[in-house]
């Protein structure tokens, strides 16, 4: 008998992340990730990477005055309830895994929330990529990344995520192109970017 693995479902993840947007908002509908209250969730583990399937919801980005928004999605791929409770760590990576430019600012647009992500629920956080910063970034400076490295919150392992977009090298604050906010509840849409 065929058993999926934690890595044969990630690459299922990723492999299907273009299509999977509206089937998660159905698979959703019965699994769905939750704002819990801190004190009572206390008993509940952090979402670890091991616990964890990111992807980029492609489909739903939208974009206005030079920036690109898309839902950066947490899926809990394990056997158990984990919470999720502020901002991932967010950097544009080369091939070699070496980071290009400053890691992705924290954008305070939402309120930080304790997410309890259960078995198969997904989470959000909006990835904000500045295309305009990118055009000012000096030519010398300008890479193409390969992936995005994508920390959940109080942890140290990381997830991967394909992203071949363009980035500064410069480790310059002002030249910082990318952004996130913190995770909420459910996959992201459209409508919850602007």
């Amino acid at each position: 008998m065929f058993r999926l693995t934690r890595t044969t479902k990630r690459v299922a993840l990723v492999a299907g992340s273009l299509g999977v947007a509206a089937l998660m908002t159905i698979f959703t509908l019965v699994v769905p990730a939750t704002a819990a209250p801190i004190a009572a969730a206390s008993s509940i583990p952090k979402c670890t990477a091991g616990d964890l399937g990111v992807w980029l919801a492609i489909d739903q980005s939208d974009g206005s005055a030079g920036t690109i928004y898309t839902p950066l999605e947490f899926t809990n791929l394990s056997h158990h309830t984990c919470l999720l409770h502020g901002f991932p760590g967010v950097s544009a990576i080369n091939s070699d895994g070496q980071q290009i430019g400053v890691p992705a600012g924290w954008d305070h647009a939402v309120k930080a929330t304790t997410v309890r992500l259960a078995p198969g629920g997904t989470a959000h956080a909006i990835l904000e990529y500045h295309d305009v910063i990118i055009a000012s970034c000096p030519k010398a400076d300008r890479r193409t990344a390969f992936e995005l490295r994508v920390i959940p919150p109080d942890q140290y392992r990381s997830d991967h995520v394909l992203w071949p977009m363009q980035a500064c090298a410069s480790r310059s604050a002002t030249l910082g192109y990318l952004d996130v906010r913190a995770i909420a509840p459910g996959p992201g849409v459209r409508g919850d970017i602007g």
